[in-house]
This record gives C-alpha cells, structure tokens and sequence, in this order.
C-alpha cells in the first residue's frame, strides 16, 4: 500500500455508517419505559427488546465487519483477475482437449 492510500475506500466508509445506523436502531428497538416500584411494565419481556433488537444489532455488527473486510479493486487488479481468469479457461480447455483425446484412444 502506498503512503497516498487510504486503508479503507469510499464504499466501505458508506458500509460502516450503514452497519452503525443498524446497531443504533437495535439499540433504539431495546428502549423503553422501564418498571418502576409503582407499576410493573411487561413491555421489558416483549419479543420486540429480547428477541428482535438483539438479532438487529447482531446483524449490524456482522455488517460493520464486512464493511471493514470488503476490498474494491483498482484498476489494474481488475485487469490482472481478468487476465489469470483467461490463462485459466485456456488452460482448462487444453486439459479438456487432452481427456478427450485419451478417452479416444482408450476406445
């Protein structure tokens, strides 16, 4: 990596904030009033704050990991996985080429 480049691109700048705007809507999913030694409020064992806003927030942080983790390629990367791709088909087709040719003589 060059000292000009940053670690992370633009998309997964965009990807982070999205993955944090999940985790604090989890986290607003869990508020609410709360039981007091006045009045029992049953909201805090509803399925919304024990059961959905976990699974939110759990799904959040699983984005913000792949925000972290996803890589965008340059273009010379791109030029370079499309050439491998190429020399890999080629050399698909000439093993293909030879099977068949044994299979032949084998008959």
């Amino acid at each position: 990596m060059n000292e000009n480049q940053f670690a992370f691109s633009k998309i997964n700048y965009i990807l982070l904030i999205i993955g944090f705007a999940i985790v604090v809507l989890g986290f607003i999913l869990m508020s609410g009033g709360s039981t007091t030694e006045e009045a029992f409020n049953p909201d805090i064992f509803g399925t919304r704050r024990i059961v959905i806003a976990p699974m939110v927030c759990l799904a959040g942080f699983l984005f913000v990991v792949v925000a972290i983790l996803w890589r965008t390629h340059t273009k010379a990367e791109a030029e370079s996985l499309q050439e491998s791709e190429e020399v890999t088909k080629l050399k698909t087709q000439k093993i293909e080429k030879e099977l068949e040719v044994t299979i032949t003589k084998k008959k």
